[in-house]
């Protein structure tokens, strides 16, 4: 509060209390004029401090006049200790905003939190009084002041989140970008990749584009890994963490996507039962992957390899996942070839083992010619494609 403002505030209230204490002589001025009219009643006199009328032998007045005279000795009564109050908030006036920085300070270190979990407070004193049957009046004059001060608080606390949440979407489209360059390198930077997003993680683990990027790290460093106990723990760290992608945002194409991946790869270390089920997982996974996100060729490239592993199944094999299940898997190589297609329409050439498959399917229809073509096309096209290929078989999905 300015000096000002303090200055502007004392004025006012003793400008008040002049008023009102006006008021209080001219109605002991008439009351002395009416004095004699009114023998019953005199001043009391005896007790400075409580002026007041008194009611003495004589005529008596209508008790309607009788009650407004109570009512003025009030009236001087509360004016006598609205004096003394105003002395008090006189006193306490200079001091009173060194307590509202103090005050405000305290709020400010209780009210910051981390950028990426903030909650906006919501201003509800004015419509609260109010409810409890309180005019507007009253609820201004009861905490005007200090609603005038939160008002002005949750503005600059608003200004302030809004500036920290800024920094951190900034701070996480650089990392994402760093990340996604780093998986274009060798073995040594997918390691560093995945030991970057794990440093981070408990600034940014609550956003899926950040958590799908863990998920395909934990994918990149299982395929270069040699040591089978840690490839088995990176797959189920991997599987965990796209869990959580799904679960915090299920539209995200990319969470569904990786997270199939994921659960392909961990069946390479499950039982017999366990690989149909994470078949099952895959395959539902895989679908809203591609409901979510149609133009994406690696979910029906992936999608493609799991209708050829399916429509390669044994008669035995099948019984065996519906006597598990209740209902075996069901896809033919028309489906597998149909999706190795949906590739090359949306990338063409998008990687030498899609032409390998193309030409399997092919062959296996009989149409020697076009699997020969897909054959010359898979020749052709260097061993590294444009877009990484996962390195595991999607046949490991199916029991053998």
């Amino acid at each position: 509060m300015a000096q000002t403002d303090n200055k502007m505030l004392i004025l006012g209230a003793l400008a008040g209390v002049a008023g009102i204490g006006l008021a209080v002589v001219c109605y002991r001025s008439l009351n002395s004029k009416r004095r004699s009219s009114w023998p019953g009643f005199y001043h009391n006199r005896t007790n400075i401090h409580e002026p007041g009328l008194t009611l003495v032998d004589g005529p008596g007045l209508p008790n309607e006049q009788a009650a407004v005279l109570q009512r003025l000795e009030a009236l001087i009564q509360c004016v006598s200790e609205l004096k003394d109050e105003m002395k008090a908030l006189k006193t306490a006036l200079p001091a009173l905003q060194d307590h509202v920085r103090e005050e405000l300070r305290g709020h400010s270190s209780t009210h910051r939190a981390s950028p990426l979990h903030r909650t906006r407070r919501r201003r509800t004193a004015g419509t609260t009084s109010r409810a409890e049957g309180q005019s507007s009046e009253d609820a201004e004059s009861e905490g005007g002041y200090m609603t005038a001060l939160t008002d002005s608080e949750d503005e600059e606390f608003s200004e302030e989140e809004q500036s920290c949440e800024e920094r951190a979407e900034d701070e996480l489209a650089v990392l994402l970008q760093r990340i996604d360059r780093l998986r274009q390198g060798g073995e040594s930077e997918k390691r560093e990749s995945l030991d970057i997003l794990l440093e981070q993680k408990d600034q940014f683990g609550q956003n899926s584009a950040f958590l799908w990027r863990l998920t395909r790290a934990y994918c990149d460093v299982h395929d270069a890994c040699c040591l089978l106990e840690e490839k088995k723990t990176l797959a189920e760290r991997g599987k965990q963490v796209g869990e959580e992608a799904i679960c915090l945002n299920p539209r995200c194409a990319e969470s569904h996507q990786w997270y199939a991946i994921m659960c392909g790869i961990l069946a390479e270390y499950d039982t017999i039962q366990n690989k149909i089920k994470n078949g099952y997982i895959f395959k539902d996974h895989l679908d809203k992957a591609i409901e979510l996100k149609p133009q994406d060729p690696l979910s029906y490239y992936l999608l493609g390899r799991w209708c050829y592993a399916v429509a390669q199944l044994s008669w035995i094999e099948r019984k065996v996942a519906a006597t598990l299940f209740g209902e075996p898997p069901s896809a033919t190589i028309e489906d597998a070839l149909k999706n190795f297609l949906k590739v090359e329409e949306l990338h063409p050439a998008y990687s030498k083992l899609n032409y390998v498959f193309l030409a399997k399917c092919y062959k296996y229809l009989g149409q020697m010619e076009k699997a020969r073509q897909m054959c010359e096309a898979a020749c052709s096209m260097d061993n590294v494609s444009k877009e990484r290929m996962m390195t595991y078989d999607a046949e490991k999905l199916v029991p053998r």
